[in-house]
């Protein structure tokens, strides 16, 4: 793999919109340098035939289907609301139009 230089954390820092200082520069070029040799290093594992996985844990989803059960109606909902405007809860604007 190629050294990573003092202008390719630059520019990446750059593309990031990070502001770095001279000595943050300096400091990261080791730094990143650590990042990408540990990558490339996990990228030689031997994978073969192993099925990516999203959890290393077999997980189930516990959920409950869903069903129309009664409710509240809008009326029975909005009945506490301080102020309600065409069925819905009316609350004071807190953006401007623009």
């Amino acid at each position: 793999m190629a050294e990573l230089t003092r202008d390719d954390v630059a520019h990446i820092a750059g593309l990031a919109r990070i502001d770095l200082s001279e000595s943050e520069l300096d400091r990261m070029v080791g730094e990143l340098g650590v990042i990408l040799e540990s990558v490339a290093q996990v990228q030689q594992a031997p994978v073969g035939d192993a099925e990516p996985m999203s959890h290393p844990m077999p997980l189930t989803n516990v959920t409950r289907p869903d069903e129309v059960r009664p409710s509240l109606t809008a009326e029975e909902a909005l009945s506490g609301a301080p102020l309600a405007e065409e069925q819905r809860f009316s609350v004071p604007r807190i953006l401007d139009e623009d």
